[in-house]
């Protein structure tokens, strides 16, 4: 490589979404968080934060251009995507949370969301939400 030469510049996606290669671990969750724009990124880093206090034995990956959490064997529990307008936090079993995500569709089964915009994260909800997440099977692609 030469001297001058730059690492590449991380391609945003459709809505701002951070263009990341799949990748076990933290480095390329925390590429990703890196690369979210402006106020997304400090949520971001915020949700990292908290899922990892929630959940101490938590795994990470990137997976479809988002980070992905889980627990050895048990599958992933939770996803966060970046939107234009906000960041979109998707709960693989949702509908099994007390109080249940208010993110649905008729046809998105036992996934449920919260879409976070720029000033609003709860973060006693969200941790509760991933300590119960946590506690159910989780989805295995």
């Amino acid at each position: 490589m030469a001297k001058d030469a730059k690492p590449a510049k991380v391609v945003l996606l459709s809505g701002g979404n951070p263009q990341i290669p799949k990748g076990d671990g933290d480095a390329p969750v925390q590429a990703y968080i890196a690369a979210m724009p402006g106020w997304k990124q400090e949520v971001g880093a915020r949700l990292d934060a908290l899922i990892v206090k929630a959940v101490p034995k938590v795994t990470k990956a990137v997976r479809w251009n988002s980070p992905f959490y889980g627990l050895d064997g048990q599958g992933w529990f939770v996803s966060f995507h970046v939107l234009t307008r906000y960041v979109k936090v998707t709960f693989f079993k949702g509908a099994e949370l007390d109080p249940p995500p208010p993110g649905f569709t008729a046809k998105s089964g036992e996934a449920r969301w919260i879409d976070l915009y720029e000033g609003e994260f709860d973060e006693a909800q969200l941790a509760k939400w991933m300590k119960q997440a946590a506690k159910l099977p989780g989805w295995k692609p």
